[in-house]
């Protein structure tokens, strides 16, 4: 009997869950097929992003901030 490839989630050596990556090209392809779009907000903000150089982090907290309420 062959072993199974784990396609999962794999723990990183600290302990840390490591995953797939996909680009912006990929993700855009994948969350068409489900009816999103990114308004010309979105592209705008994601552009910015790179120029500045911002971490996974730091993007995660603008976005948050950009969707607050109140």
């Amino acid at each position: 009997m062959k072993a199974r490839k784990d396609h999962g989630s794999k723990k990183a050596a600290k302990g840390k869950r490591v995953g797939t990556r996909i680009g912006r090209q990929a993700f855009a392809a994948i969350s068409a097929v489900e009816g999103i779009r990114l308004t010309a907000e979105m592209k705008q903000r994601a552009a910015e992003f790179d120029r500045k150089g911002m971490s996974g982090e730091e993007r995660l907290r603008a976005i948050i901030r950009a969707h607050r309420k109140g």
